[in-house]
């Protein structure tokens, strides 16, 4: 039974969060901004509540209402620099990353997230790191399923090539390379 009192739908929206939370958070790189989307994100499903489809995924719908929000705000952000204080600078930003190897391994991953592009990018993360279905990953998309198992499928191969070249590039020895590279489960995880 759908939730009808406020307070069920504020219950409702309550459990996924912690999905959204992390989604704005890899989609936008910073916590303060990523928190902000998620608010707004919030209030949107609040205000639009009974206008969405009654069977339909509430978390589907309110992952297609983030994506929405930060597709606005990095469209926004591009067309202009920002200027921050070096007090209000992200550590990540003027901070030199760690030696450590898993530190460096993390650093590759993201460089690599980074370097694929915005579509291929949102998929693999809704679909490899919040784990919704294909389906559902369509719908917050506003694409077909084929499209979401094609863009996850070049996404994947293009985040291998893109780590492989990577490591290559340092001078690890073979070994290491191996043991950097992505897991496979993570990139091979069909639904």
């Amino acid at each position: 039974m759908p939730p009808t009192t406020e307070n069920d739908v504020i219950a409702t929206l309550e459990t996924v969060i912690p999905d959204l939370r992390r989604y704005a958070r890899a989609l936008l790189k910073d916590r303060s901004a990523a928190d902000d989307l998620v608010q707004d994100c919030l209030v949107r499903a609040i205000e639009s509540w009974n206008q969405r489809h009654r069977d339909g995924s509430v978390r589907a719908w309110t992952f297609a209402i983030l994506h929405n929000l930060a597709m606005t705000r990095l469209r926004r952000s591009s067309r202009g620099p920002t200027q921050v204080p070096l007090e209000d600078a992200a550590e990540h930003h003027v901070a030199v990353a760690p030696p450590q190897e898993d530190a460096l391994r993390r650093r590759d991953l993201l460089k690599a997230m980074d370097a694929l592009g915005e579509e291929h990018r949102t998929v693999l993360l809704l679909v490899g790191v919040e784990d919704l279905s294909y389906a559902e990953a369509a719908q917050v998309l506003g694409v077909p399923i084929g499209t979401v198992m094609s863009r996850l499928s070049r996404a994947r191969a293009r985040l291998t090539t893109l780590m492989s070249d990577g490591i290559r590039g340092t001078g690890w020895p073979t070994a290491l390379m191996k043991a950097a590279a992505p897991s496979t489960s993570f990139l091979r995880r069909v639904k």
